[in-house]
């Protein structure tokens, strides 16, 4: 009787899953991770988990945490195969995150999922959270590579990222200080930053007819619609910092998600504000965006941060001049608006 026949052998690889990619990818990385490493660092990059020695950080030490995403934005970095830019955002919108609890950042954790492991993609985007976690003086303590077919499509990726950073006790940003009558100070976006990129990507392709990212972006003059949308998402950290622990500095505000209207409401401990949209600068990107998909005007306040990247809750008799320091140290600001005694954002106009 003839033996039955074996199955073909298998192995991880076939099941979609590329051991050696992932150890190529950081292999790549791995100059531009330890270039973050400072003396608090004590693994070297490989280890299991990170170590970060915590000893004097402060008299009374508290440790901020965050953790975050850059979203659909990535969509468009895997289309265009421009992978770094998103590492940077993602390392600068966590900054930011922080910052706006009174905290600088210590040391940063990344993790990246996805279906095919492609290792130039992955070792570009790694360098890019390596060189802003350099840029800003943070430790890439450790991080994580998953290939999961059938969890994320071919071509597709998720980008994610978690920051620690420390606060002195006595200063610590949490809405205590902020009363009516306080002014609004905003400081500028370099457009979409991390998001609203669900609707702008479906304005692009469906309302303006962009099929090819690499096109131009109607209205800016040699930039491609990829150059626009792919813009980093800026950090305040080195133009805010000299004025965290002052006490005019009642409360910031990161408008991410969910635009002005649903982030400022979360730092006024139940305080409202009157709102001026005409204070805002206006930029290109959302004008050409919110006519093309004629999104009404408080829908695009609330999905966009429509150029506004930060706000700062100031004492009133402070605020002039606090203004006047950053923009003689290069960073534009402009007034928006006052803390009220009625819970909510009001639009004056």
């Amino acid at each position: 009787m003839a033996e039955p026949c074996k199955p073909s052998e298998l192995t991880y690889q076939d099941a979609g899953v590329n051991i050696d990619a992932a150890e190529s990818a950081l292999d790549q990385a791995k100059d531009s991770i330890r270039k973050t490493f400072g003396p608090r660092v004590l693994a070297d990059v490989g280890s299991f988990g990170g170590l970060f020695r915590a000893d004097n950080l402060g008299d009374e030490p508290v440790l901020v945490a965050t953790a975050d995403g850059v979203g659909t934005k990535i969509r468009i970095a895997s289309a265009i195969g421009r992978f770094d830019t998103v590492g940077r955002c993602l390392v600068q919108h966590c900054i930011n995150d922080a910052l706006v609890q009174g905290a600088t950042p210590l040391f940063f954790l990344d993790y990246i999922g996805v279906g095919k492991l492609d290792s130039q993609m992955v070792a570009e985007a790694v360098s890019g959270v390596a060189v802003a976690c350099a840029d800003h003086g943070m430790a890439l303590l450790g991080g994580e590579t998953a290939e999961m077919p059938g969890v994320y499509p071919e071509g597709e990726f998720d980008l994610v990222g978690t920051l620690v950073g420390v606060v002195e006790r006595a200063h610590v940003l949490d809405g205590t200080r902020v009363q009516a009558g306080d002014v609004l100070l905003g400081l500028p976006s370099d457009g979409l930053h991390t998001n609203g990129y669900s609707l702008a990507r479906r304005i692009v392709e469906e309302r303006m007819g962009i099929a090819d990212w690499n096109l131009p972006f109607p209205g800016e003059e040699g930039l491609s619609c990829a150059d626009v949308l792919l813009k980093n998402h800026l950090c305040y950290l080195e133009p805010l910092k000299p004025f965290l622990e002052r006490p005019a500095l009642h409360a910031m505000a990161h408008i991410t998600g969910g635009g002005v209207i649903g982030n400022l409401p979360r730092i006024l401990n139940g305080h409202g504000a009157s709102v001026s949209r005409k204070s805002v600068p206006a930029q290109n990107v959302f004008t050409q965006l919110v006519e093309a998909g004629n999104v009404p005007r408080d829908e695009a306040w609330r999905v966009f941060n429509m150029g506004v990247g930060m706000i700062l809750v100031l004492a009133a008799e402070a605020a002039d001049g606090i203004a006047q320091e950053l923009h003689s140290a290069g960073q534009s600001a402009f007034t928006m608006g006052t803390v009220t005694t009625e819970e909510g954002i009001h639009w004056l106009d």
